[in-house]
């Protein structure tokens, strides 16, 4: 029997290993426009990837609790929709594989509904190297709260200095930075590499194949060193 890794790789999934941040902003618009809200699409973009309940807060304040809970279902049941198109981000798969050939546990830290969690796992079809997964039904709130992350690594039984994230948003950097893990950032999520850095991101890459270029370089090389 082998022992655990000591090291862990935390992914977000949606912006970074997989195509989904548009889909998720022409959702919440659609679902803005059901309740009678007229809200800008790059308002919407520049919020994904935070808690739901946040993002409701941040661009209509004044939603009643009803047209809120209107608004997040019809949001999941347009999202549905993108689900079958949905793709693979450059290297996403190639780069869980190299992680886990260097003896690093690969973990899903995601805050992404069970339901979409699932099509997301198809999709990466990387099941053999993954060692742990979170999604929404494990925290009350998602990123920027540090829940999902503290989830992960105590699941992985790996200490934050141990441990590295790999995001495509502000979320994910301002939330490793609360927990004391290193955070690389990538730019698929449409986020730009100076709002990254200043957010506190330890380095910028254009995408997962950019980040696997210099795997041994980066903060990854440095795990475990």
């Amino acid at each position: 029997m082998t022992d655990a890794p000591s090291t862990a790789v935390l992914f977000d999934i949606d912006g970074t290993l997989v195509d989904s941040n548009y889909a998720h902003v022409d959702a919440w618009w659609r679902a803005f426009r059901v309740t009678g809200q007229s809200v800008d699409a790059w308002r919407i973009h520049r919020l994904i990837g935070m808690d739901a309940s946040r993002l409701l807060d941040e661009l209509v304040p004044d939603m009643s609790d009803e047209d809120r809970d209107t608004a997040k279902q019809y949001q999941a049941a347009y999202f549905a929709e993108h689900m079958p198109r949905l793709r693979l981000l450059p290297g996403a798969r190639e780069l869980l594989e190299a992680v886990a050939s260097r003896g690093h546990a690969v973990v899903l830290a995601t805050s992404a509904p069970e339901n979409e969690l699932v099509r997301l796992r198809e999709l990466l079809d990387a099941e053999q190297w993954i060692s742990v997964v979170t999604s929404g039904e494990d925290v009350e709130e998602a990123k920027p709260a540090p829940d999902i992350v503290q989830v992960a690594l105590d699941r992985a039984g790996v200490e934050p200095g141990n441990a590295v994230m790999i995001g495509d948003a502000m979320w994910d950097v301002e939330t490793s930075v609360k927990v004391g893990v290193v955070c690389i950032s990538v730019m698929t999520g449409g986020v730009g590499g100076d709002e990254l850095r200043n957010a506190g991101a330890a380095a910028v890459y254009d995408d997962a194949a950019a980040v696997l270029a210099d795997i041994d370089d980066g903060p990854i090389g440095a795990l475990g060193r």
